[in-house]
């Protein structure tokens, strides 16, 4: 039964919990629902892939198995490509990232912008501590190879080399995008530092032997979950505050950090 006002207009309190949430003039509501689901479609491939890894499934392992022996068959005969492997994989792991981070954070503390230092804190800190519990739950040997190019202490579910490096270069892609307003090929060129950041550290892992394919694809997952996530909560804060809403896509999850740049050229 709707309820209305003297006017004969329905009220928030007569309309159902489905028509607030996805009503365009509530940004909020229909923004938090959005996110909600973009957050539970990457969760699913995730929680599948987990489940299918913990029993074992045939057809993945065999998969898992078929990519590791040929790249590692390759690794043998070119150790070039061992070598740049191993240098990437060492420049972009979760140390040298996490410290990029921490730089990160200064800087945006120096711009006066502690909202923002404190949403690259937990994104990278909340995928790095899911990362780590979950190596634990799931327990998945490594490769177990007769000549090893390279080795790696711990459990292999999820990789946390892919891991970070999704959440690394999801966290410079909106924390920079701003300053890419008006500038298509800036904006190009930040997009494809990010998602190759993400992909050659990932594939590092596996061509180095240390990590099965379904690993990486696990920390690339949990990764943009957790991006997805504090995104979602950082918007969320913004509008609470008075802030506008954003495309995050396009314009980052702070736009005033470049709009209050002194040294930025104004369009």
């Amino acid at each position: 039964m709707d309820v209305r006002d003297t006017g004969g207009q329905v009220t928030e309190a007569g309309r159902s919990w489905r028509a607030r949430r996805l009503d365009r003039d509530a940004s909020l509501g229909l923004r938090l629902t959005l996110a909600a689901v973009a957050a539970f479609l990457v969760l699913v491939p995730f929680s599948l892939l987990a489940l299918l890894v913990l029993g074992a499934w045939p057809p993945l392992s065999r998969l898992d198995a078929s990519v590791t022996d040929t790249l590692h068959r390759y690794a043998l005969d070119h150790p070039g490509w061992v070598r740049v492997m191993s240098v990437w994989t060492d420049v972009f792991g979760p140390g040298p990232l996490r410290v990029a981070a921490a730089v990160l954070v200064g800087w945006l503390l120096l711009r006066r912008a502690p909202r923002l230092a404190l949403w690259v804190v937990t994104t990278m800190a909340v995928g790095g501590l899911l990362g780590a519990l979950l190596k634990l739950l799931v327990g998945r040997h490594r490769p177990d190879l007769l000549d090893p190019v390279a080795r790696a202490a711990g459990f292999s579910f999820p990789s946390g080399h892919a891991l970070n490096a999704a959440l690394a270069g999801g966290v410079l892609l909106l924390v920079f995008l701003p300053y890419t307003r008006q500038r298509r090929a800036l904006r190009w060129a930040l997009w494809t530092v990010a998602v190759l950041i993400t992909v050659l550290t990932g594939l590092s892992r596996i061509a180095l032997g240390v990590h099965w394919t379904s690993d990486v694809l696990g920390g690339w997952l949990l990764g943009v979950a957790v991006l997805v996530a504090t995104t979602a909560a950082f918007s969320t804060w913004r509008t609470r505050i008075g802030r506008r809403p954003v495309s995050t896509a396009r314009e980052g999850v702070e736009p005033e950090l470049a709009e209050s740049d002194p040294d930025r050229p104004h369009a």
